[in-house]
């Protein structure tokens, strides 16, 4: 049994869950939010404790592997609702820099071009200063996608550290072959 899986989903206030056949709808202050689910598990609503309980339908492995997956797609749901989730991203190297202009991203980041990244609808996507972007939104799938795309422009590399790393990241530095002799 999931230990994940077992736990209720607590309901914050505000929060309207509909379920539709295999679809399960969260509503909060922020948006709303759609996910289905697999037949292999039902989700159970307790409207005295205000909880969500995600339950297996049937004893095979699928269920058993669907269990803790549904349960916490709901809770990041339930989370972005309420909420919302952001990635912090920054920019390290002469010359690189982010900048938004109308709803695309622009990226400088060494190459003889920049990088255009138009922002997907249901993000928001800052730039405090040119060498930190943030990015905002309700569903925490996109939210990381986003940023994961962000980042492959140019990963920071070990050397010098140049380009782009999400806030907090540790890059793990190596010697120079120079440095070694």
């Amino acid at each position: 049994m999931s230990r994940i899986g077992k736990k209720p989903i607590v309901l914050p206030q505000g929060v309207k869950i509909a379920i539709d056949g295999q679809i399960l709808t969260v509503e909060g202050p922020l948006g709303k939010l759609s996910q289905w689910f697999s037949p292999n598990v039902n989700v159970e609503l307790d409207a005295d404790s205000n909880s969500l309980t995600v339950v297996r339908a049937n004893a095979t492995r699928e269920a058993a592997a669907m269990h803790g997956l549904y349960r916490a797609l709901f809770q990041n749901m339930v989370s972005g609702v309420t909420q919302g989730f952001e990635k912090r991203l920054e920019i390290f190297g002469t010359g690189y820099l982010f900048a938004m202009q109308g709803s695309t991203l622009q990226v400088r980041a060494g190459y003889a071009h920049e990088v255009h990244k138009p922002v997907p609808t249901g993000l928001t996507v800052t730039c405090p200063d040119q060498t930190h972007v943030s990015v905002k939104g309700i569903d925490k799938q996109l939210v990381g996608q986003f940023a994961a795309d962000i980042r492959s422009i140019r990963k920071a590399e070990p050397y010098l550290g140049k380009g782009i790393k999400y806030e907090g990241e540790v890059i793990r530095r190596k010697e120079s072959k120079a440095a070694k002799k």
